[in-house]
């Protein structure tokens, strides 16, 4: 399947937005991970430091569902350009898109980024702009 290490990750992040699951994100990655996205400086490095970007994306919305309009996958490296709709905890509408490229060392990722805009998203988080979302409540389990 061409697409596979695409929707190995497709169908790991579905698992830590729909049940707060974050392992299956986790047993992705290689022992020496590099995460990074644009609203921090910071490089999560290793499989803790996946573990808590994983958690830290989870634990900032209350609610949220990714959608992938396009996955690109050429040798060792994949494109994700994706929306995701969700809802903060002071209950606040989010929206936004983005792009992510993933860096792969065979079955395992190597490199993570993820570029959207920083600045909408606090904007949305703080001050619910974005339209309402319309993900389902869910509790945790």
């Amino acid at each position: 399947m061409a697409l596979e290490r695409a929707q190995r990750f497709v169908d790991a992040l579905t698992s830590l937005e729909e049940r707060g699951d974050v392992e299956p994100l986790v047993a992705l990655c290689a022992d020496d991970v590099r995460i990074s996205n644009l609203a921090s400086a910071r490089v999560f490095t290793g499989l803790e430091g996946a573990r808590y970007f994983w958690s830290e994306y989870k634990a900032t919305l209350r609610q949220v569902k990714s959608t992938f309009r396009n996955l690109i996958e050429s040798g060792d490296r994949v494109a994700l350009e994706w929306s995701s709709r969700g809802t903060a905890h002071n209950g606040a509408a989010v929206a936004y898109t983005g792009v992510s490229i993933i860096e792969w060392d065979g079955a395992r990722i190597r490199r993570f980024i993820a570029y959207f805009d920083p600045h909408a998203l606090g904007l949305e988080l703080t001050h619910g702009l974005a339209p309402r979302s319309e993900v389902p409540a869910t509790t945790p389990a």
